[in-house]
């Protein structure tokens, strides 16, 4: 074997093991309006539920990936709930699908934030929750079957895939 090529060999090794090594920190966390963000930046102070996770090899694990059907379902159709304190069952139950599904979602609580409110106002007309907006298709209220149809349309998968991340944590 030359020298050139034994050069090359080890200055590749050198890399995997460096990347094998590298290691990124996601923060998640609920901003002043409610809303949970994914972060690789600390969030600000005022920033509630913050959670913090360390993975190794320069991203997430084969495990915590979202299948690809699914991203390209939520950059074409991304999925906002948008709830209250006192919503109570319903949106429960409409959290409860989404993550039986494997939906990413951002939760938008209308009670406790004025922006949230006042999207909700222009988008729905009202502040009736639970309200679902996936992409540009509006679902008023809880009703299984109409998530289920207005998902499906959006291309989202029926059922959450082994190994797949879980939904934002209710507030």
């Amino acid at each position: 074997m030359t020298p050139r090529i034994s050069l090359l060999i080890c200055i590749t090794a050198a890399l995997a093991a460096s990347a094998a090594m590298a290691q990124t920190t996601l923060y998640r966390w609920v901003d002043k309006d409610g809303t949970v963000q994914f972060t690789e930046f600390p969030p600000p102070k005022d920033a509630k539920n913050v959670t913090e996770k360390t993975m190794r090899g320069g991203g997430p694990s084969t495990e915590e990936q979202i299948p690809y059907a699914t991203r390209m379902a939520a950059q074409r159709s991304p999925v906002t709930l948008y709830t209250s304190s006192d919503c109570g069952d319903y949106c429960s139950q409409g959290r409860a699908l989404l993550s039986k599904r494997g939906v990413p979602f951002a939760e938008k609580n209308a009670q406790a934030s004025q922006e949230a409110q006042d999207a909700l106002m222009k988008i729905a007309g009202s502040l009736s929750v639970p309200f679902l907006v996936i992409g540009s298709s509006n679902v008023r209220g809880f009703d299984e079957d109409g998530w289920n149809s207005a998902l499906d349309r959006a291309g989202y998968a029926r059922t959450r895939l082994p190994g797949q991340p879980g939904p934002p944590e209710p507030k």
